[in-house]
């Protein structure tokens, strides 16, 4: 029960954060002036990207630990 409740939670932060990462895009392209500004927004969303990325890997890895009780790569 507890793991449907965490993977659709989880499942609904990423969305909201993925949603909120094309915003800003929109609004760096869209709405900032001067290009040497763009640029430097730009690297520091593709730091948030990363960690957005970095966050998503260690959820699924850690959900498939706990679901297989963190022997994935021992055999009997």
């Amino acid at each position: 029960m507890f793991g449907k409740v965490k993977k659709v939670f989880f499942t609904g932060v990423f969305g909201i954060l993925y949603v909120s990462f094309l915003a800003q895009v929109v609004y760096i392209l869209g709405w900032v002036k001067g290009m040497d500004m763009k640029l430097a927004y730009l690297g520091v969303l593709s730091i948030e990207w990363l960690a957005l990325i970095a966050a998503r890997y260690l959820s699924k890895r850690s959900s498939g630990a706990a679901q297989h009780g963190g022997n994935f790569n021992r055999r009997r």
